[in-house]
């Protein structure tokens, strides 16, 4: 596949972590399309849209406000225009059963929040990098999950 940048969707209502996210993306050698969403019920009406253009991952913080992290993972894992969308759901403090619930529910990728923005950084570039080489390689996304 022949890709020239990646379109990635940040959700969350904390305007500093869409800032941070966003300022890591632009510092990636990846290029990068990203839009921000600041709860879930806006993220799904965007997607829903048929005009939308379906990201090859999106980022959902657990405690989203609108409509919660779980209840869009649920939407977005019924409709087959999603499929080859890559899910993150990250947090700050969950517990473990809540991570579990997180990957029963389909999410490919659960991410702690480092609260050390070079930490954060880090961990950006491994899902993007990560990501990227699964859609240039055409490598299968059925079964892939990922704890960082």
């Amino acid at each position: 596949m022949n890709k020239e940048f990646l379109n990635v969707i940040v959700t969350d209502n904390d305007e500093n972590t869409l800032i941070f996210f966003k300022t890591i993306f632009k510092e990636l050698k990846i290029s990068i399309k990203v839009q921000c969403f600041s709860n879930g019920k806006n993220l799904m009406e965007y997607l829903n849209n048929d005009d939308a253009v379906v990201p090859e991952i999106v980022f959902i913080n657990y405690s989203i406000p609108g409509k919660n992290s779980l209840e869009c993972i649920d939407e977005i894992k019924i409709q087959p225009k999603f499929s080859n969308m890559v899910t993150t759901i990250y947090y700050d403090q969950i517990t473990e059963n809540e991570i579990e619930d997180i990957f029963v529910k389909g999410t490919n990728i659960c991410m702690k929040k480092p609260a050390d923005f070079e930490k954060l950084k880090k961990v950006l570039a491994d899902i993007i990098t990560i990501n990227w080489q699964y859609h240039t390689s055409g490598l299968n996304r059925d079964h892939f999950i990922l704890k960082v």
